[in-house]
């Protein structure tokens, strides 16, 4: 017998259709014509861009450490949505490694596309643990599914017509979902979620997204380190919360 849908279900996908029309109808969101002139581009031990390429090795850690923490989590400490998002979310961190390093390797727009496509899959991952852990199971399947649907199909649209407002859609407006998805009083957390700290996780994003747009700004003033380079590292922090939750697991009685 299928179950009603919840009013917090109702909330979430009232929010997910708000955001499809956003993308479908918004105005065109041209990318910079300077998207890939990065500040440092030293090379160092034969690495191009070598700061920019190695900041991304702390996303691989994370999802390598992640993925063994989640291994050793008793049987049946997250519900099945929960647990799948979170494989998701780790094994996104590692593609998220190697399409960056990729990228900043040889800037380009191929290069990026690769880039934003491994950062979809941490994306779908988040969204559906956080949907998971405070709305429902099945609203966590199915935000982690709307996110591995509607971000590849973003890039893509990017890459034909160069209008990055979907792509940015998918960003920004899928944080803002998390952010209002860490509001206790809104959306406690369900029993067998996952009991990330939803409000570290954006404010460490939000931070990377600063060092992004001050990449010139902080290495004119550093003299040594760009804010692209700090911008992988504070992303990379953001998955902290993530890890500190899964090891938890291991402890619960």
């Amino acid at each position: 017998m299928r179950q009603p849908l919840l009013r917090t279900e109702a909330m979430l996908l009232g929010l997910g259709l708000l955001l499809l029309a956003l993308a479908c109808l918004g105005p065109v969101l041209p990318a910079s014509p300077h998207q890939h002139d990065f500040a440092d581009g030293r090379t160092l031990w034969g690495v191009p861009c070598a700061l920019d390429v190695l900041s991304n090795l702390p996303f691989a850690l994370a999802g390598i450490v992640g993925l063994w923490a989640l291994r050793r989590a008793p049987q049946g400490a997250l519900d099945a949505v929960s647990h799948a998002c979170a494989r998701l979310f780790f094994g996104g961190m590692i593609a998220t490694a190697a399409g960056s390093m990729l990228y900043h390797w040889a800037p380009g727009d191929a290069g990026l596309a690769w880039d934003r496509l491994g950062m979809v899959l941490p994306f779908a991952g988040l969204l559906g643990l956080a949907a998971a852990g405070r709305v429902s199971a099945r609203a966590g399947a199915l935000a982690a599914a709307a996110v591995l649907l509607a971000g590849p199909l973003a890039v893509a649209w990017w890459a034909h017509t160069g209008n990055l407002l979907p792509w940015a859609v998918v960003q920004i407006g899928g944080m803002l979902v998390v952010a209002l998805l860490a509001v206790p009083a809104l959306f406690p957390l369900r029993p067998r979620g996952l009991a990330v700290h939803l409000g570290a996780v954006i404010g460490l994003y939000a931070l990377a997204k600063l060092f992004e747009a001050a990449d010139h700004s902080v290495f004119h003033a550093t003299g040594w380190i760009s804010g692209h380079t700090l911008k992988h590292l504070a992303a990379a922090a953001a998955a902290w919360p993530v890890l500190v939750a899964t090891s938890r697991l291991g402890r619960r009685p």
